[in-house]
């Protein structure tokens, strides 16, 4: 996607020619999910470095973000990169547990964006951060459900019935761990029919037709673009989710980390962020 400007910068190719990796240019963003393709980006970049050597917001910036923050900081990169177009942003967006054990293994990135304190405090604990972090945005849980609701679900006591084919993230996901907290909260006891790797693959089963419910975000259900819809958990059994961001120690480009997470952070990003169904910390 480009800004409709000029590229500022030079165009660099990342991977061989035909294996379907998008080339990179300055004001455009390629938003990668596997940590192969991340890394390989992230080892070929001559010039990675100009943003951190100068201090200047420059150069390669790899952000690795939960992923219910896949469409949110999709905009937030079109954003920054309006902001300061000769960054190139590079994007791995999985489960928090996934990417925290991505970068306590060494995954080259610059900028940690979590969907829990836990996840967050894992790298911490491996002295994984240059800063404490800073939650940035909370978010909510609701039943997503098939459009219509055609098996009428009205809340979580719903999902015990034998008929209801219920999805949820793992438990070691942080929506999986929110999801299990709520459900306790309700002294409801539920057997899934599959547990998911995130919450946007748990969300996926209930738009493809392959389960009545799951238990997602409510901004999962703004992108879900009438694929699925939301039916609100009361706030006595419901679990506010808290997002931290930190720039990674190892940043390889920690001038344009920081200036990012301070994007984040303002008021521009929290209308983003806004936008997509997160609320304010």
């Amino acid at each position: 996607m480009t800004s409709g400007r000029p590229a500022h910068g030079r165009r660099r190719p990342v991977g061989p020619a035909g294996d379907g990796v998008t080339p990179l240019r300055s004001r455009v963003r390629a938003w990668l999910l596997p940590l192969a393709v991340v890394a390989l980006t992230a080892a070929g970049c001559g010039a990675q470095g100009d943003g951190a050597a100068s201090g200047r917001v420059s150069g390669e910036l790899v952000v690795f973000a939960a992923a219910s923050l896949n469409d949110a900081f999709d905009a937030l990169g079109d954003a920054f990169g309006d902001e300061y177009p000769d960054v190139e942003v590079v994007a791995n967006f999985a489960g928090s547990q996934t990417l925290a054990s991505q970068i306590a293994q060494g995954a080259p990135a610059d900028v940690f964006a979590a969907a829990n304190t836990t996840q967050m405090d894992v790298v911490a604990a491996a002295g994984g951060l240059s800063a404490a972090p800073e939650v940035f945005t909370t978010n909510r849980l609701e039943i997503a459900v098939e459009p219509g609701n055609p098996l009428g679900i009205d809340g979580l006591a719903d999902l015990t019935d034998p008929g209801v084919q219920l999805v949820l993230p793992a438990e070691e996901v942080p929506a999986g761990s929110y999801a299990r907290q709520a459900l306790e909260a309700a002294g409801v006891t539920v057997t899934p029919s599959s547990l998911e790797r995130d919450v946007r693959a748990a969300l996926a089963k209930v738009e493809l037709g392959e389960a009545d419910a799951a238990v997602v975000y409510a901004s999962d259900l703004v992108v879900a673009d009438g694929r699925a819809e939301g039916v609100p958990i009361p706030p006595r059994y419901n679990v506010a989710a808290a997002y931290p961001i930190a720039v990674l120690a190892d940043a390889p480009n920690p001038a344009t980390a920081a200036a990012f997470v301070d994007f984040v952070l303002g008021d521009q990003g929290r209308e983003i962020l806004a936008a997509h169904g997160f609320s304010a910390p």
